[in-house]
């Protein structure tokens, strides 16, 4: 599928290129089909490309002519020539939803009409697609929230979450990699780190790749953080074709 796309300078050596302005699948997957074909062009010119929602982000070493870098760019979205086979991860994140952790599920549950323990069912049900990695290092945006579960954010944030806190905010739903202010509705916790400057890459997944998330009990939950802790335990995850 192709999309009226939008060429703009960013800066003196990037290029940001433009979709339609919406959250969709078809969009994510042609964000990232341009950057695999971009990378089949092998232009030793990139310094880098960033990927968002419904953007591309080209960084260049050395400042660049504008109109012929995005003559070629536009050649290249729209030619024929198939882009890398592209796989993905699915990562099954365990997450305690017991009150000590799930700041919000009871104002959710009252607001919703809906019990715990079936909002608990919604959110672990969901195979999520991960769109965007931003607003802080590992912070990954996901989409595919069940629409009975969508939150507005809170008007008045909370100057202090707790890392691994699980969110929903809006129809999306998240993990706070690290302690931050934040407006999101917390409806419980993980042991897992999403962000770890000490490995390569610090954030194991990537745009494109699915999460799952799955419930543990408290005793649980402070198992897998001492595996955590001391640097031995494995995300479950498997492979999969796009």
């Amino acid at each position: 599928m192709s999309f009226k796309l939008s060429y703009k300078p960013f800066g003196e050596q990037g290029i940001l290129v433009e979709w339609p302005n919406q959250i969709s699948e078809s969009i994510l997957e042609d964000v990232l089909g341009f950057k695999s074909k971009i990378g089949i062009a092998d232009d030793t010119d990139i310094a880098e490309v960033r990927t968002a929602y419904q953007s591309l982000l080209i960084l260049f070493y050395t400042p660049v002519n504008f109109q012929k870098k995005i003559e070629v760019l536009k050649n290249i979205y729209t030619s024929a020539e198939n882009e890398e086979q592209r796989t993905s991860q699915l990562w099954r994140i365990p997450v305690c939803y017991e009150d000590c952790f799930a700041l919000d599920l009871e104002h959710l549950s009252e607001v919703k009409n809906i019990t715990k323990s079936e909002i608990i069912k919604r959110h672990t049900q969901v195979i999520y697609t991960v769109y965007f990695i931003g607003f802080l290092p590992g912070f990954l945006y996901l989409g595919g929230l069940d629409d009975t579960l969508s939150m507005p954010r809170k008007s008045t944030p909370r100057l202090a979450i707790e890392k691994g806190a699980v969110a929903i905010g809006g129809n999306q739903t998240g993990v706070y990699p690290s302690e931050s202010p934040g407006g999101w509705n917390i409806i419980g916790k993980s042991p897992i780190p999403f962000f770890d400057k000490k490995l390569n890459p610090p954030c194991f997944a990537s745009p494109g790749d699915r999460i799952q998330f799955y419930a543990v009990n408290l005793k649980e939950f402070n198992d897998i953080k001492v595996l955590v802790d001391a640097g031995v335990y494995q995300i479950e995850s498997e492979v999969t074709i796009d």
